[in-house]
């Protein structure tokens, strides 16, 4: 870990102290990671791809507050973003996140703010025959976008809509706990919107699927994979698919833990873009 993503770490940490307030805060209701973690936009769910479920553990009438930071280590970008996420009665989720894009190979980075709102709608992740849904909004901010727009980006801002499902199986294949979330999202973001909104190629709205699942190995791990679909909008480079594989650490329900390999493909006509991804969550 470098000197820079210590930093990241430090300030989430710092971040969680300044927020903690005499509340209703979230206690034994939820089972152990059915929140899942936080993405790299800020929104509950795995590393890349949102999941119907609320962040942290708060229940009926309950508050609950996550304080997270996530790292990405590719060939020529190193990606950290520090996130705050607030939920109420396991329904309702507000996020915010500032990810940083460094740029090792020409030098500079790439900055966005992501403001997002998360609304459980139906069925229940565990309990019942139904899923849990959820609809969400993400508001992307770029705030450098010389960059973007020199390479044919139309937008420094951008809306995404996204509706999820996810269900967890106690007893699943293998006599253990899986849990699976489907997303798709209505977007126009180049590389998350750090490459700002729509551009030369195409400058509509898309629809993307993205999808995770993952095993407990047992109540305190779990494995699993992403895959996240992207649009192309811009000629100067394609843009690719994302996926990842990772492994989480639960050791109780104030941390978690996740490590894993992301495959970026090409970004900005830069390939091979794959390398290590780690988060860290505290919640409340």
């Amino acid at each position: 870990m470098t000197k820079q993503h210590l930093n990241y770490l430090l300030s989430g940490l710092l971040v969680a102290t300044v927020l903690i307030c005499p509340s209703a805060y979230a206690d034994d209701g939820k089972l152990l990671a059915t929140g899942g973690v936080t993405t790299i936009e800020g929104a509950g769910g795995g590393g890349l791809v949102p999941w119907a479920t609320t962040a942290s553990y708060a229940e009926d009438g309950e508050w609950g507050l996550t304080v997270n930071g996530n790292f990405a280590d590719a060939d020529d970008f190193q990606l950290g973003v520090q996130s705050v996420n607030a939920t109420y009665g396991n329904r309702i989720e507000v996020s915010y996140a500032r990810q940083r894009l460094g740029l090792n190979t020409i030098g500079g980075d790439l900055k966005q703010d992501i403001y997002g709102l998360k609304v459980r709608v139906a069925g229940d992740l565990v309990y019942g025959d139904l899923p849990q849904v959820s609809v969400g909004i993400q508001h992307k901010r770029n705030t450098t976008f010389a960059l973007p727009q020199a390479v044919g980006a139309v937008d420094d801002s951008g809306t995404d809509i996204y509706l999820s499902a996810a269900k967890a199986w106690l007893a699943g294949p293998f006599q253990r706990t899986w849990v699976a979330n489907f997303t798709l999202r209505a977007t126009k973001a180049n590389q998350l919107g750090l490459l700002g909104f729509g551009g030369d190629k195409n400058d509509d709205y898309e629809a993307m699927a993205e999808a995770s699942v993952g095993m407990f190995v047992n109540r305190h791990w779990l494995i699993g994979a992403e895959y996240r679909q992207k649009p192309d909008n811009l000629g100067f480079a394609q843009e690719y698919d994302w996926r990842d594989v990772f492994v989480g650490w639960f050791p109780n329900k104030s941390i978690a833990v996740v490590a894993g390999y992301v495959d970026l493909k090409s970004i900005a006509g830069l390939p091979d873009q794959s390398g290590a991804y780690a988060s860290i969550q505290i919640s409340f």
